[in-house]
């Protein structure tokens, strides 16, 4: 068995005392792990962190095995990426996000996501609108999307500002005042694909609907929890808007 793919690095774990069994997200093999030989050295390790960018060339003698890959750099962003703490625990957040997928099973549309995000992480407020983001296209790929398109109880998609904890779905303003204590905020950024979150306070309003989904659907169904590096990142945003206020 053989392919040939573009990834990006989203996790390493050692094997013996000189290998490294490295975690790809692939453009059309999905999440695939592989040994790396010779993958600890001073010479390769650079090479082999989170964020970079490879062409992955993968052999095993059955599809089933862990095989082995011989990776070239392409894009190598690791470094820039932990310089500072945005990029550090948003990387790693996303990381965890990808594994909740099988293994080897196509996801190209996170893959395309994850290209178009992992070098603009720098900043705290734009990577936690990333992460959000794709905590809601995680949802939509596992079977459990949100529709924020429109209202549910209208049919409009005029003033959204809440989602019903139930169903999942966008309600208007209008639609769902009575019933606001019931119903999570929906932030604005949220229901216009173009838009960036306005501040920390939005940001934590979307933290918050996308982690009731999460746990509803996906961690506590699976008995997991969700990653540090994402509390960290919100305790970093939440600390931006204190000392804003």
């Amino acid at each position: 068995m053989q392919w040939s793919d573009e990834g990006i690095i989203i996790g390493t774990r050692r094997h013996g005392e000189t290998s490294l069994i490295v975690e790809l997200m692939t453009r059309a093999h999905g999440r695939h792990l592989g040994l790396v030989r010779g993958g600890r050295s001073r010479k390769v390790q650079p090479l082999l962190q989170p964020g970079n960018s490879v062409l992955a060339e993968w052999r095993a003698r059955l599809d089933s095995h862990l095989g082995h890959y011989t990776l070239d750099g392409t894009t190598q962003r690791a470094a820039r990426l932990i310089e500072n703490a945005s990029g550090l625990y948003a990387i790693q957040a996303l990381a965890a996000l990808l594994r909740l997928l099988p293994e080897r099973d196509p996801h190209p549309a996170l893959y395309e996501g994850l290209i178009a995000m992992v070098d603009h992480l720098d900043d705290p407020l734009v990577a936690g609108g990333f992460v959000v983001r794709f905590e809601v296209r995680m949802l939509d790929e596992l079977g459990f999307g949100l529709d924020l398109e429109r209202c549910a109880a209208t049919g409009t998609n005029d003033d959204l500002a809440w989602v019903s904890p139930k169903t999942g779905r966008a309600v208007s303003r209008s639609a769902g005042e009575p019933y606001r204590d019931r119903l999570l905020p929906l932030p604005p950024f949220l229901a216009d694909a173009a838009a960036l979150a306005s501040g920390p306070a939005e940001l934590a309003d979307a933290f918050r609907l996308t982690a009731y989904f999460l746990a509803r659907h996906v961690y506590e169904p699976r008995g997991l929890e969700p990653s540090d590096a994402r509390a960290s990142l919100e305790a970093l945003i939440a600390r931006q808007r204190e000392a804003a206020e």
